[in-house]
């Protein structure tokens, strides 16, 4: 028997009906259950794409009550499912309740095998089409991937992707400078996995996070016996990354003594592990990242410039979420769509007020904020539809400061707004030109003009 047969999940107390619909469906891989607990646990196990229910299961055989919590569980629990309820109890009201309970269809006792096998494969059939759908969806956001996992539709953070890629194998120090919550780790990692170093290992530490007095053996290692509590010789982070990248995030946190040893490092390629006395050959590659202002620490004296001339050989400004239009909508979704299958599959999309609302707020906490926010509606959120006060966000209006000459306010407004229905419509044209009020060609003129075809 072949075994990639969809499975077939029969709800139903009465054996005798129970085996005789299991031999109507030889194309099927049939699982059985009799009473709420077996079919739970079914489809647990099996996660079967169609279910036929009967809603008289015991301990309420002569009733619907019980049959309905089943159909309840199974809705909250794998709302994908097409559930094809059966019920010889008041039919007219019951189909009516079954389906506004989330049933796909409902037939009446006593059961016709060929009409109910009709149904069975047309749910199977459309629970098909609907999981391509998602596929294709997930594969349309992955459309928008570059440098590894960033997803992005701004032309902004496109540049930035590129000048990555193109320094990728040069070996050049690179400084990400960009505000907190910007994708600064994500373009490291993106900038390793596309270098020549892509076989070695990618280590990064936060500089921020860890007291001074613990930075320097976290860097650098250190021999046994080095200080009170060093048990055994641990390598550095600077070590661990040989042969490959070492990522320092908030490099300006790295107090002035430390600079010194880093400088060194990067001028001669050798460590001392603290408590050590031999130098040790090292070759990694530092990429550095901050929120910092680098050179107003230079002048400050906070910073020092030999090392930051060593560290910024290529300097990458990473735009906010806020100058990347467009691209909040699109991430939002592809958080959704994530969040959503791993802790609420009842949610299905955002409502309009949630995407004027991610369209219209600032973002200071940039993509994290978004994706935190995302991720508690979809917790929290009682309806099938992300709102914005799930999202606890308010529409605001656009009080970025316009340019006085108007052709080039004009302009500026059009690119925000394609670029706006671009997202909202996940790159379809006709749908996004639909958004914009204009015709296809028109949109196609507009994106030429301005330059916002990828």
């Amino acid at each position: 028997m072949p075994q990639d047969r969809p499975k077939l999940l029969i709800v139903e107390d009465d054996e005798g009906l129970q085996a005789q619909l299991k031999w109507a469906y030889e194309d099927f891989e049939i699982v059985s259950a009799h009473d709420r607990d077996s079919a739970l646990a079914a489809l647990r196990a099996d996660i079967p794409p169609v279910v036929t229910l009967d809603l008289g299961l015991p301990p309420d055989p002569d009733g619907v009550s019980e049959g309905f919590a089943v159909l309840d569980a199974i809705m909250a629990l794998k709302p994908d499912t097409k559930v094809i309820v059966a019920s010889g109890h008041g039919a007219p009201e019951s189909a009516l309740e079954a389906i506004a309970r989330g049933a796909y269809d409902f037939y009446r006792k006593p059961v016709d095998i060929d009409a109910l096998g009709l149904i069975v494969r047309r749910a199977l059939n459309l629970h098909r089409i609907e999981a391509e759908n998602r596929r294709l969806a997930l594969r349309a956001a992955d459309d928008n991937a570059v440098l590894g996992g960033l997803l992005t539709g701004a032309p902004e953070m496109m540049k930035v992707a590129r000048t990555i890629e193109r320094v990728a194998n040069t070996g050049a120090s690179v400084v990400l400078l960009g505000a907190s919550g910007t994708g600064k780790e994500l373009l490291a990692r993106g900038l390793h996995d596309a270098s020549d170093r892509a076989g070695g290992r990618f280590v990064a530490i936060n500089c921020a996070a860890i007291p001074e007095t613990l930075l320097e053996a976290e860097l650098f290692g250190h021999e046994k016996g080095a200080f009170t509590g060093a048990v055994k010789t641990t390598e550095g982070k600077i070590e661990q990354a040989h042969g490959g990248t070492l990522f320092l995030d908030e490099v300006g946190d790295i107090p002035l003594p430390l600079q010194v040893k880093l400088l060194r490092f990067l001028q001669e390629r050798q460590i001392e592990r603290l408590g050590g006395r031999s130098p040790i050959d090292v070759d990694t590659r530092i990429v550095c990242a901050t929120h910092q202002d680098l050179e107003a620490m230079i002048a400050q004296g906070g910073f020092r410039e030999d090392l930051y001339y060593r560290l910024a050989e290529i300097v990458v400004r990473i735009p906010s979420l806020a100058e990347r239009a467009g691209d909040a909508t699109l991430l939002a979704k592809v958080f959704l769509k994530r969040f959503a299958a791993e802790m609420n599959p009842a949610i299905k999309g955002f409502a309009a007020d949630a995407l004027a609302a991610i369209d219209g707020w600032g973002w200071p906490g940039n993509v994290r904020e978004l994706e935190n926010r995302v991720k508690r509606a979809v917790i929290m959120a009682d309806g099938k539809m992300i709102g914005a006060e799930d999202l606890d966000l308010e529409a605001a209006g656009d009080d970025e400061e316009m340019p006085l000459n108007l052709k080039r306010a004009r302009e500026q407004a059009d690119r925000k707004v394609i670029r706006h229905a671009l997202a909202r419509s996940e790159g379809n044209i006709s749908h996004a030109a639909k958004l914009l009020g204009i015709s296809r060609p028109t949109l196609y003129d507009l994106l030429k003009q301005y330059d916002l075809q990828s």
